[in-house]
């Protein structure tokens, strides 16, 4: 089992994250993963950077972390093939130690482009398009496709490492567990639910299972509650709301009813390690074998430092 630490793009500047995931090798983390938004979920976050810019700084100025998108969307407001570009140049920069997180997309973020934002059927089929396209870049050559929703002219992807990274496909169901297992290298979920998994490796997925788990320290349990629901209460609303909304604006309105028993119920919360053990017990027993620990309390180095002194080892324990 490998145990990878959340960089919420969202919630820090550039230069926070880069330093966050210097002091998370340090802490012992074996990865970290970082969200690609072009908008954070709320207000009060403030921050949204270009992902692919920290991940390659973090690169360099790391030596064994891996690294991961969590995830990207490579169908609205980028097209398939400058992902598969940046994914292999991130391989080739980081050594190998790049995994690329694809999923559906949200509107928050894809809308920005002035191409709207397409149903779930159409998202769905975009994405198929967008792996299929990745793929066959990645193969080598120069490369067309003609798709119902994606083109791709006489490319080539010049740079490629020797080893494609995992493609990690974000999963909710049979059908896009399908998808994982059929066209990506890797599966990506945010709930512990084994259906998933068994519905990835019943299609044939053979990859690794990466799973966000939702936590909040501080030393305080009610400063952990009170910081989950200042800048993370979007995690409650659930899919239907997440993949909608344009703008944090919207957010903010439509999660203006989140109390604090509502961040209890999600998140594992305050400065014991023995929830937060649970919590991540939770996904393990799912089957998920890449457990990344999302941080929704105030203090990340106080975070860290308790990873490092007690809960990265009691989690490993786990699996």
């Amino acid at each position: 089992m490998r145990i990878g630490y959340k960089l919420a793009s969202e919630a820090f500047g550039p230069q926070e994250l880069i330093r966050q995931a210097v002091r998370a090798e340090e802490a012992g983390f074996d990865f970290v993963e970082m969200s690609d938004h072009y908008h954070p979920w709320l207000e009060v976050q403030g921050h949204s950077c270009f992902t692919w810019s920290a991940l390659g700084a973090i690169a360099a100025r790391t030596t064994t972390l891996g690294l991961a998108t969590g995830v990207t969307c490579p169908s609205v407001r980028y097209h398939p093939a400058i992902v598969a570009q940046a994914a292999a140049t991130m391989a080739l920069i980081s050594d190998g130690r790049f995994t690329l997180g694809v999923g559906a997309g949200e509107r928050l973020n894809e809308h920005v482009v002035g191409q709207g934002f397409p149903s779930v059927r159409g998202r769905h089929e975009r994405l198929r398009e967008a792996l299929e396209i990745i793929r066959l870049l990645w193969q080598g050559g120069y490369r067309s496709y003609d798709g119902r929703h994606l083109q791709l002219e006489d490319a080539r992807v010049w740079d490629l490492p020797e080893q494609p990274p995992v493609i990690a496909v974000a999963a909710s169901g049979r059908q896009s567990a399908g998808l994982a297992a059929e066209l990506g290298t890797g599966l990506f979920a945010t709930e512990p639910k084994t259906s998933i998994v068994d519905q990835y490796r019943n299609a044939g997925g053979q990859g690794p299972c990466y799973a966000e788990v939702p936590m909040a320290w501080a030393t305080d349990e009610e400063a952990a509650v009170r910081a989950a629901r200042e800048t993370s209460r979007w995690a409650v609303t659930g899919w239907k709301v997440m993949s909608e909304l344009p703008n944090p604006v919207n957010f903010d309105a439509a999660t203006a009813w989140v109390e604090d028993h509502h961040i209890r119920q999600q998140f594992s919360v305050g400065p014991d390690a023995a929830p937060h053990v649970e919590q991540a017990r939770t996904y393990v027993e799912a089957g998920f074998d890449h457990i990344v620990l999302q941080n929704a309390g105030p203090d990340p180095d106080g975070f860290l430092d308790f990873c490092a002194r007690d809960l990265l080892a009691r989690v490993r324990a786990l699996g």
